[in-house]
Order: structure tokens, then sequence, then C-alpha cells
């Protein structure tokens, strides 16, 4: 690849690595409220779209590689979690969930995803988290 190829190119990973992390964790969360359970395992599939997004848009091989994979699910992750709490709390007070999204503190999110997630769903959390980071390098 030429020099002015990577350079038109580098703002391709981060942009699809945003764009993949975002619409998993917004499947993530339809999921979740349609079944009423967390689904975790979802973690696995947001650790192999990363790995897939980073080498589809020819990220070069290394740790900055699996970092970005690790980050990426971690954010899917984080987004998830505080989605799925919003929708649940929104639900109960009768409001929409981006509007308890946007009401939701972060200690209360943070208690109610401890409470969420279970040794099983952490479990889960981690594997996805180690797939994207080993499936990125």
């Amino acid at each position: 690849m030429t020099d002015s190829a990577v350079r038109r190119t580098r703002w391709l990973a981060p942009a699809l690595l945003l764009l993949a992390t975002v619409g998993c964790a917004a499947a993530w969360i339809l999921l979740a409220l349609a079944t009423g359970r967390q689904s975790s395992w979802m973690a696995l599939v947001a650790g192999v779209d990363a790995a897939l997004v980073l080498r589809l848009a020819r990220m070069p091989r290394g740790a900055a590689r699996a970092a970005a994979g690790f980050a990426a699910v971690l954010a899917t992750i984080l987004l998830a979690n505080w989605g799925i709490a919003a929708g649940e709390v929104g639900r109960s007070l009768g409001m929409l969930p981006w509007d308890a999204a946007l009401r939701l503190g972060p200690d209360y999110a943070w208690t109610l995803a401890l409470l969420a997630n279970g040794a099983v769903e952490r479990a889960w959390l981690a594997a996805g988290l180690a797939v994207a980071a080993i499936g990125s390098r």
C-alpha cells in the first residue's frame, strides 16, 4: 500500500470501529430488553465483530490493533449495560429508554450493572474482551 493510500484510509478503522461498537451495543440492548435477560453472551459477538472490523479496515497488526479491539468491546459492554439499565428503569417509571438514559447517573447505573451481572455474566464479558484482544492482534 502506498503512503497516500495509507493516509487516506487512516481514519477508516476508527470510524468503522465506532460504528460497529454503537451498532453492536444497540443490538445487545434491544435483545436484552426484548427477552428480559442480560444477554451477556453478546460480548462474544462484540469481540468477533471488533476483530473482523479491524482486520477488514486493514489496521496494521500488533498491540495497537489488539488494544483497539479490547477498547471497542469494553465500550460496547459499558454502553449496553447503561442502555439495559436505562431501559428497565424507564419501563418501570413510564419513561422512554433514551430519556431514562440521560437521567441515569453513573453511580446508579454501576449499582444496577453489578446487581444484574452475576458470575456467569461476568465470565461472558471477560470472554468477549479476551476474544477481542486475541482476535484483533
